[in-house]
């Protein structure tokens, strides 16, 4: 039996790196493990060229957004599009090792309903000092918050089994998506599986996440944890 793999993009002014990311996905083959995939890309109102580039792409299931509406709304209109059996999160700006992918996908064979790429237990390079401290206090947030084994809760790289994560009212619109799903999955009792990924952040300069974003972030955990969201 051969099962179905969402693989859902949220895309956002990525001109100089979405092809490249495509042809990376595309390129994935995941025959002997069970499954073949859709790529699922949600495009969310981006004023550069990423709309007429993603136009000429094949192979691929396109959602265009009219306007900005951040990635956690992004996400979630992927999520309705999705028909696979497990869904799988990936950015769109090369940061994480599609290759991990694959490993993921081991992990739900032997069982796992959720499977996270932690940066903190593989290799990462150029993440600077605020972000890895931000990534860190949130991680160890959601542990003392969530009775959790998390290392990094604001991966980017996250994998689901499809009825678990359509089972979550998620209300995110923005970068906030991450903690939400995060808190929900363990406060409806699933267990979160890490497996080590290789990570390179972008530029600083080209960063569109913020402190501002990682406080927001930590009051969302703590919404979740008192039933305020």
């Amino acid at each position: 039996m051969t099962n179905l793999l969402s693989i859902v993009v949220p895309a956002y002014n990525e001109e100089d790196r979405i092809a490249q990311a495509l042809k990376r996905l595309k390129n994935l083959k995941f025959n002997d493990l069970g499954f073949k995939k859709e790529i699922i890309v949600v495009n969310d109102g981006s004023k550069d060229k990423t709309k007429s580039i993603l136009a000429k792409q094949k192979g691929i299931v396109l959602i265009n957004l009219p306007k900005n509406r951040g990635k956690g709304y992004a996400l979630r209109q992927g999520f309705k599009a999705a028909k696979g059996e497990v869904i799988c999160i990936q950015d769109a700006d090369l940061e994480y090792a599609d290759s991990s992918i694959r490993t993921m996908l081991k992990e739900m064979n032997k069982g796992a309903d959720v499977v996270y790429g932690s940066r903190f237990k593989g290799k990462f390079e150029n993440m600077s000092k605020l972000h890895l401290f931000g990534n860190k206090f949130l991680s160890i947030s959601t542990k003392i918050l969530f009775f959790s084994n998390v290392t990094d809760m604001e991966t980017a790289l996250k994998m689901f089994r499809a009825p678990i994560l359509k089972s979550i009212k998620i209300k995110s619109n923005s970068f906030d998506f991450e903690p939400e799903v995060t808190a929900k999955v363990l406060m409806a009792g699933h267990k979160i599986k890490e497996i080590p990924v290789k990570y390179n952040a972008r530029e600083k300069a080209e960063k569109k996440i913020s402190w501002k974003d990682g406080l927001k972030a930590f009051l969302v955990l703590i919404k979740c944890r008192v039933g305020l969201l």
